[in-house]
């Protein structure tokens, strides 16, 4: 990518909080619990699923950067929902969370060099993992969740239990 591809990305970095907060505005507090199917998350754990998923994020840009040759680890996102028992945490606090993971990571990416967007490591699912695929990923992933949200009020609208 080019210094004026990446900016759409980032700029979509920099927005997701925001659309995610939105999603989240929409969500009465008795359908946040709510989940759709037994084995789909709550809008309560897609909020705590983001403050998991951008600590991940924030900590594989900075390896990829700083690191010569870095192995990216994968994880269950499931395991994690029902390990940490996101149902019990704190939706507010993982919020917070992901405004402020992101507010600290903007200005790492504002400042990479084309030597840095050019590194990569290797992502023990995906293989090959480069700092412009994590923007790509990283990019749209909070927004995907606040369409995920959306979809999950949509249900609990729909199911009569609202």
């Amino acid at each position: 990518m080019t210094p004026d591809e990446r900016a759409t990305p980032i700029r979509q970095y920099v927005d997701g909080p925001a659309v995610l907060r939105a999603a989240l505005s929409r969500v009465p507090d008795e359908a946040a619990k709510w989940r759709p199917a037994p084995t789909k998350w709550s809008v309560h754990e897609i909020v705590c699923h983001c403050a998991d998923s951008e600590m991940n994020a924030a900590l594989r840009i900075r390896y990829l950067v700083a690191e010569s040759a870095p192995r990216i680890i994968a994880y269950d996102q499931d395991a994690w929902a029902r390990t940490f028992d996101y149902i019990g945490l704190s939706a507010d606090l993982a919020m917070t969370l992901v405004e402020g993971v992101r507010q600290w990571t903007v200005p790492l990416l504002e400042r990479l060099t084309e030597e840095q967007w050019a590194k990569e490591g290797t992502h023990t699912e995906r293989g090959r993992y480069t700092v412009e695929e994590w923007l790509t990923l990283y990019a749209e992933h909070l927004h995907t969740h606040a369409r995920q949200i959306d979809r999950t009020l949509a249900a609990w609208t729909g199911s009569g239990v609202g």
